[in-house]
């Protein structure tokens, strides 16, 4: 695992991160362990950390292990949930979102550049 990537646990961190968007972006990680699909988009988003630098937090929620905080994300942001996917959240609302094959490192680059919120490393 990457190091600025934090797991959420339970739903009050889950509530905390929201709050603090209002300050700081945060880009929400859904991951299901057992989709192959989500693995690659891990491993993309792994690769846009590596190579990028930004203002943005970075959180994933595992939805095997932690259903009711994956279930809060859909309820808190008004988002369908889906596995991968990938949520860029600014003051408290979803600005940006992906699922699937479009969670890869050139699109979280070119949604967190367009948010003025990333650049090369």
């Amino acid at each position: 695992m990457h190091p600025n990537l934090a797991t959420l646990q339970r739903i009050d961190e889950l509530d905390r991160l929201i709050a603090d968007s209002q300050g700081q972006p945060v880009l929400l990680f859904k991951h299901s362990y057992t989709c192959g699909v989500s693995a690659e988009a891990l491993d993309e988003l792994i690769t846009h950390l590596n190579d990028e630098v930004s203002d943005v937090r970075y959180a994933m929620v595992t939805v095997q292990t932690h259903r009711e905080v994956s279930n809060a994300v859909s309820a808190r942001l008004g988002v369908r949930h889906e596995t991968p996917q990938a949520l860029l959240v600014k003051e408290g609302r979803v600005v940006w979102a992906a699922s699937h094959f479009r969670v890869n490192a050139q699109e979280l680059t070119k949604a967190l550049r367009s948010s003025g919120t990333s650049h090369p490393r």
